[in-house]
């Protein structure tokens, strides 16, 4: 902030874009945007500032690079390697976006909605039900979670395997840049090759690019019939070859395959009132499989089959069926609630990592036994996305270890974790994004050339470094 500037001034120039009601300054009423959800980062802040319009983010912005301030956006505040959060300084300003919550259009005839940033996740699904069509990005924060922070991490979710991560979705983008300009790129256009394309350098760039403000967003048909089905199976190999099988059979009907550890069911059934044993025995592994047609005859039964077949290779040891959309609920109950679960056990050290699909075997094994090795009676949870590659590699403290001490050898687990994702050809960053937590680890993992061009684009783009300063790079 610049020493013409005094904190009041800032509010009270805020004030006259947004009005006085949008500028928050109070201790009580900051909080909330301050801390994100795992408590590892906890920032100040000068105010948070809630604008409207796109225009109203343009005032605010141009105002803050012409004057020296800083901008961090914020969406939904789910975000997890502390991307949303502003630093201690209480010099930064948190512009949340969470009025931005227009629905603009549903175009049912282009398979297309045009939404504001700060529409949830779950109202965009809504909306998209509503005309008779899908939006098939899925993940466990929906309810809370924005399209804005959505596209400007890139966030995967449980239906990547069918449908690709949220930058697959995304037609157009509204977005204003550092200085207050706007680029209006709002098009519902599937081809147009006019030059680069613009969108793709904001999606994913958590908002030290550009802040997003609206999104061209891609619907699909709507499934009329789901098949879900809990499989048991002897290690993760086994897994891998029965999603080769479920790719080859039912191409993108497999709209969903999810690896599940024992130990992380156990949690579940443990901490989750409601939460049911799948089975009447007990597995070392299972997955979650999902396939989703516009038929509504026949699924199960294709299900069954092919279940059937694989059992017979030696590959299934058991299945449950989901007969009912409540018991389809009650299945995927166990796999959304295995991140949450695990704050029950004490601390829980995350890796959001992903590795090419026939690597996921290795990659755990090799990470278990080198977790084992730095710190004895750590408990794994491996799970998540195998369809797509990207394992949740999480770690739950030994039974009866002090927590604080514990989460400080955060940093130096993840190195012996990451060693092996990085040398198996994976990344360390599957769909969290950098944030401020893996802002370092990205100088060291990332090609120089790649990391050289970025800096660049930064540089072009918000020359004075106004938006998110400290992420990313």
């Amino acid at each position: 902030m610049t020493a013409a500037l005094s904190p009041d001034a800032v509010r009270a120039h805020l004030a006259t874009i947004v009005g006085e009601k949008y500028v928050l300054a109070d201790g009580r009423d900051t909080e909330p945007y301050l801390t994100e959800p795992r408590g590892l980062y906890r920032g100040a802040t000068v105010c948070v500032v809630s604008p409207k319009t796109t225009a109203e983010v343009a005032a605010i912005l141009k105002y803050a690079d012409d004057n020296g301030l800083k901008i961090v956006p914020q969406g939904g505040n789910t975000g997890l390697v502390g991307g949303q959060i502003p630093s201690q300084s209480g010099e930064e300003i948190v512009l949340s976006l969470k009025r931005m919550d227009a629905i603009r259009e549903v175009d049912p005839i282009s398979d297309t909605m045009t939404v504001e940033a700060g529409v949830t996740l779950l109202r965009c699904q809504e909306a998209a039900e509503g005309v008779d069509r899908l939006f098939p990005l899925s993940l466990a924060a929906e309810g809370s979670c924005t399209i804005g922070g959505n596209l400007s991490t890139n966030a995967g979710g449980t239906q990547v395997v069918a449908y690709g991560n949220t930058r697959a979705l995304a037609l157009g983008l509204e977005v204003v840049l550092a200085d207050g300009r706007v680029i209006n790129g709002l098009g519902k256009l599937r081809k147009d090759n006019t030059g680069y394309d613009l969108k793709h350098l904001f999606i994913g760039s958590e908002g030290t690019l550009g802040i997003i403000t609206a999104a061209v967003l891609e619907l699909v048909p709507r499934p009329r019939a789901f098949g879900t089905a809990m499989v048991a199976l002897t290690d993760p190999a086994g897994a891998v070859s029965l999603l080769e099988g479920a790719k080859k059979t039912f191409g993108k009907s497999l709209t969903g395959f999810e690896l599940l550890p024992r130990f992380g069911i156990e949690l579940v059934l443990k901490h989750l009132p409601g939460a049911r044993d799948p089975m009447a025995e007990v597995y070392d592994w299972y997955a979650l499989v999902e396939i989703s047609t516009a038929e509504e005859e026949g699924i199960g039964e294709d299900l069954e089959t092919w279940l059937g077949g694989a059992m017979e290779e030696g590959i299934v040891l058991d299945a449950v069926i989901a007969g009912s959309l409540d018991q389809r609920a009650q299945l995927w109950k166990l796999r959304e609630a295995m991140s949450e679960v695990q704050s029950h056990e004490g601390g829980s050290i995350k890796h959001d990592v992903s590795v090419p699909i026939a690597s996921v075997p290795a990659v755990i094994a090799e990470g278990i036994r080198a977790a084992e090795d730095f710190i004895p009676g750590i408990r794994p949870v491996p799970f998540g996305h195998l369809g797509d590659g990207n394992i949740h590699f999480n770690f739950t403290q030994p039974v009866g270890a002090d927590k604080a001490e514990y989460i400080a050898k955060w940093h130096q687990l993840n190195e012996r974790v990451h060693a092996v994702v990085l040398a198996h050809g994976g990344s360390v960053s599957a769909e969290h994004g950098i944030g401020a937590l893996k802002r370092e680890l990205l100088a060291e993992v990332k090609d120089p050339v790649a990391l050289e061009v970025m800096r660049s684009v930064k540089s072009a783009l918000d020359p004075k470094g106004t938006l998110n300063p400290g992420k990313v790079l």
